[in-house]
């Protein structure tokens, strides 16, 4: 019996898949939430096997909370759901930590098969990916500091210093001393060309 969490903003589809997976005697959905503050605590007191993970959270970044899990002593294995095809945002998702990843428009039976594929030691991976993620260590983006990657996404969706500073309580100050770091590593001019980077390499998608 594997024992599976559902991580998903939308009720009505988080209900579908409660009652899509309670149809098969494999599994056992034993928690679910709508936010990562919820997220958090649940597998705290669930312990599941497999977590299928909506990517657009809405209280947070699905990439902080992929590494958050990561860091739990007995996190569960992670299967993203998401609309996205493009190969360089899935190899982003298995960077951060994800076991598998399934689209939404996939056959039920794909996720069916992805779950017992990660509760088997596996990863799920689409086809496409496979090239960008051994080249993961040598992504530009890679010498950033998880801040400086978190400043990097909410410049490139448009926030003005005042707000990310307001988000992470830090100064105005502060986040514009990120911002000159990674635009230096990255060897970029201005926000323009850090939105054209940052969807160009799956980190902000129209």
């Amino acid at each position: 019996m594997i024992r599976i969490a559902i991580v998903e903003a939308q009720t009505i589809v988080r209900w579908a898949l409660r009652e899509a997976l309670a149809r098969s005697a494999d599994f056992e959905v034993v928690g679910e939430a709508g936010t990562v503050q919820e997220t958090l605590a649940m597998l705290q007191r669930t312990k599941p096997d497999v977590l299928l993970l909506d990517a657009a959270v809405p209280d947070h970044s699905g990439f902080d909370l992929l590494g958050e899990i990561r860091e739990l002593e007995d996190g569960p294995l992670v299967i993203v759901l998401a609309a996205l095809v493009e190969p360089a945002y899935v190899a982003r998702v298995l960077v951060a930590g994800a076991h598998g990843y399934v689209t939404r428009f996939a056959e039920p039976g794909v996720l069916l098969a992805a779950i017992h594929a990660v509760s088997r030691g596996e990863q799920v991976i689409p086809p496409g990916v496979e090239k960008l993620l051994a080249e993961s260590d040598r992504h530009p983006a890679s010498v950033l500091t998880r801040r400086e990657q978190q400043v990097m996404e909410m410049l490139a969706r448009g926030m003005i210093n005042r707000e990310i500073a307001e988000h992470f309580d830090i100064s105005v100050k502060t986040v514009d001393t990120h911002r000159g770091h990674l635009l230096k590593k990255l060897g970029l001019r201005n926000n323009s060309d850090l939105t054209r980077f940052a969807f160009r390499h799956g980190y902000i998608t129209v």
